[in-house]
């Protein structure tokens, strides 16, 4: 049994067109101890899978299909028994820390606050694990600083303080959404690997959403591509960035920078931009964007296609992309 089974999952907005489908016929699992990284352009539906996953959405959004953790289903459950899961078997690390933490309650008391919830302990017993997460995810001086406030770290140290609030109750599964947005390359690696650090040492199952390829390159074993809230492709890690099937992968790889590349040399770049919720094609959803586009890709959603063992892509011109990219190398 998968620690998570995600099957069939749509999310459905109120925008001022109608109801539009924000995330559509998403599926995808993960065992205990492995790492997946969900990559795609802003409003691919990357942050609103993290939030249907800890029962976050909007009032407004309606989620159908399934999540299943640790067999039990997430869809439908009441908000107490959601309340017992998050922060405990299930956390998260935000995108922004300083609007995730509260900034009238100390560092130490907000990362003590889940062990006070979910473990019971008294306020000292609290603080002092709180001591002791800070410590071990590298903030200096931590029984002293623990009685600071969020407005009084660095941006780093935030995050890092962020990641002890969601592992003090040693959960099973980290959800963590743009953890390095906005930090310098030193403090990025430093994030990463404390991450990567836990995931080892306490075998638990990270989510790591990016929009840098690079993070997800070295960051994460399997790897899921979203555009327009649909999984355009999965796989092994290394699999999808040495041979990418769907052409928004490749699109997506083709417009990295590189060393190699010639000074003033342009980089690549993909065309247009996302559409709107309510004026998503009927078909594919990169249908008009994509230079393979053909009538049958307006028509009706592509089936997933194997196109390596455990590499799928949802696209009818696979041949053609395959074509292209060997012509290109």
């Amino acid at each position: 049994m998968a620690l998570l089974d995600v099957r069939d999952l749509t999310i459905t907005l109120q925008t001022a067109h109608g109801p539009a489908a924000a995330v559509r016929d998403l599926s995808f699992s993960l065992e205990a101890g492995e790492t997946l990284g969900i990559v795609g352009e802003s409003g691919s539906g990357k942050s609103l899978t993290a939030l249907a996953l800890m029962g976050l959405l909007p009032e407004s959004a309606r989620a159908t299909g399934s999540i299943r953790f640790e067999g039990e289903e997430l869809l439908g459950r009441p908000e107490r028994a959601l309340d017992a899961l998050r922060g405990d078997r299930m956390g998260m690390v935000f995108q922004e820390p300083m609007t995730a933490l509260n900034p009238l309650h100390t560092v130490g008391a907000q990362v003590a606050e889940p062990l006070r919830l979910h473990r019971g302990l008294d306020r000292q017993q609290a603080l002092r694990e709180a001591i002791a997460l800070l410590e071990r995810v590298g903030i200096p001086d931590a029984a002293q600083r623990a009685a600071a406030y969020p407005h009084q770290f660095s941006g780093g140290q935030r995050q890092r303080i962020m990641i002890a609030a969601a592992l003090a109750c040693g959960p099973r599964l980290l959800l963590a959404d743009e953890p390095t947005t906005a930090l310098d390359v030193t403090v990025q690696k430093q994030i990463l690997e404390l991450m990567a650090d836990l995931v080892t040492e306490r075998g638990m199952a990270l989510v790591l959403i990016s929009h840098d390829l690079g993070v997800i390159a070295q960051n994460v074993r399997r790897m899921l591509v979203m555009y327009g809230g649909t999984a355009v492709e999965t796989g092994p890690t290394a699999q999808v960035f040495a041979h990418p099937a769907h052409p928004y992968t490749l699109g997506l790889l083709g417009a990295r920078p590189a060393l190699s590349r010639r000074r003033g040399e342009r980089l690549a770049t993909l065309p247009g931009s996302v559409p709107e919720l309510a004026e998503l094609p009927a078909g594919c959803r990169f249908a008009g964007r994509c230079p393979f586009t053909a009538p049958l890709c307006e028509s009706a959603p592509p089936p997933a296609v194997e196109t390596a063992p455990g590499q799928f892509a949802r696209c009818v011109r696979l041949d053609a992309v395959a074509a292209a990219r060997q012509e290109a190398a």
